[in-house]
């Protein structure tokens, strides 16, 4: 499995990685599936995280290696939770919903206080990360998104746009020009599936909570 993370080619003087390119092509369907709201979002997060994190490992980039394997964990839970069906519409596909405020309360509050333990656990141990705060960010950033698409919370899309913002310039410092090229496609994705998700809800009849955007 060497040939993985050897170089497929170049760009623009960028070194493309095989794992690099193939992982987050994956990602990429993760995505849109996402967007339309199909259950098969689920194995396609998880074999994107298995061969991203072959390709992360290897360089020193604990909280992005990290990442993947939150995103293999909550890639089976999400898909344990969409799969109950408790959700579903006619369609087969997931309903969807904005969060309270309760809820995102405990987002934003578990993703400030994430950052910090883990920032400064990258920061007591420097082999662990190059670059330890916008690694952190990224790392705990994924996981409050994964959690929100698992729970069909329209917030997700909110958080994957706050993740792509460090997760670009990080990966293209480090080397990994093919998710830095990747992470621009996602940001115009996450707006599209955004605006989707969000006339959904709405659409739906569910109530919004008082302060949230019309």
């Amino acid at each position: 499995m060497n040939w993985l993370n050897s170089e497929a080619f170049t760009v623009l003087g960028q070194h493309i990685r095989w794992s690099d390119m193939i992982g987050n092509t994956i990602g990429l369907i993760a995505l849109a599936l996402g967007w339309r709201r199909s259950i098969w979002t689920w194995p396609a997060q998880l074999l994107s995280g298995v061969i991203l994190l072959a390709a992360f490992a290897t360089a020193h980039l604990s909280g992005s290696a990290g990442k993947q394997l939150v995103v293999i964990v909550v890639a089976v839970f999400g898909w344990l939770q969409w799969n109950r069906g408790k959700q579903q519409e006619q369609d087969g596909s997931i309903a969807v919903r904005f969060a309270t405020w309760r809820e995102r309360g405990y987002l934003a509050g578990g993703a400030a206080l994430g950052t910090l333990a883990v920032g400064g656990l990258f920061t007591a141990f420097p082999t662990l990360s190059w670059d330890p705060w916008p690694d952190a960010y990224i790392f705990v950033g994924t996981i409050v998104a994964m959690y929100a698409q698992a729970r069909g919370m329209v917030e997700f899309w909110f958080a994957w746009l706050l993740v792509d913002v460090v997760g670009v310039p990080l990966n293209f410092a480090n080397g990994f020009a093919f998710s830095g090229f990747v992470y621009i496609v996602y940001g115009a994705l996450v707006l599209w599936g955004m605006r989707d998700w969000w006339l959904r809800s709405r659409q739906a009849g569910r109530p919004i909570p008082e302060g949230a955007p019309a």
